[in-house]
């Protein structure tokens, strides 16, 4: 219904731009397990000249209101599975000025907001002119030490990765697939399954819970 990710990430990314009136440089929160809407909502927020701020499934309202103030982040794009923690959010911090739902299950005919705004958008989007040091990803360590520190990542971050490591480590080919258990939310998660495949134009399989039986 709503196309391949590239065409995913084009309405999303109209959607941004035009529903919430979102900026380049503003900050937009994932939060989702692995799948695909992830993935779109990803690309969207870099295409639309915004840095991507993914969470964890598993971090609660307290957690996420601390990265929402420290990050400045304007919007929130999330699974609707997760609305609870999502909801509670907005009684610890009045930064937030619009969370939207999508439906990230995968049955087929279930829409969620996001869903519902899509189906109006163009299939193709003019990508914002980024330049290679302009930030993309704010990702936050664990807290283990205290409150969770945001390290920034630019453009040229994420392509680095892929040339260096990926291309000149894995050797990847376009017939291989990749899998694994971490989240996209980790920039471990991000690269091996979600940059790694994408720039040699290989395979990844997304688990929502990568247990060991499963993989």
């Amino acid at each position: 219904t709503y196309g391949n990710l590239q065409e995913r990430a084009n309405r999303i990314a109209h959607v941004l731009v035009e529903e919430f009136g979102m900026k380049t440089g503003n900050r937009v929160l994932i939060r989702a397990a692995n799948n695909p809407m992830f993935v779109a909502c990803w690309f969207a927020i870099a295409k639309a000249g915004g840095i991507v701020v993914a969470t964890m499934p598993l971090l609660r309202a307290k957690e996420l209101s601390v990265i929402i103030d420290k990050a400045e982040i304007d919007f929130a794009l999330c699974d609707e599975r997760l609305s609870d923690e999502m909801e509670k959010t907005t009684e610890l911090t009045d930064r937030l000025q619009r969370i939207c739902y999508f439906n990230g299950s995968g049955e087929p005919g279930a829409g969620a907001e996001l869903e519902k705004l899509m189906a109006t958008r163009p299939v193709s989007f003019e990508n914002v002119k980024t330049a290679a040091d302009d930030c993309v990803l704010i990702a936050f360590t664990s807290g283990t030490t205290g409150k969770p520190k945001g390290t920034m990542h630019f453009h040229r971050d994420v392509m680095a990765i892929n040339d260096a490591y990926c291309l000149r480590m894995l050797r990847p080919s376009v017939t291989d697939i990749f899998i694994g258990s971490p989240p996209i939310a980790f920039t471990f998660g991000l690269g091996g399954l979600v940059t790694f495949p994408m720039h040699v134009g290989a395979a990844t399989v997304l688990l929502e819970a990568a247990y060991p039986p499963v993989l």
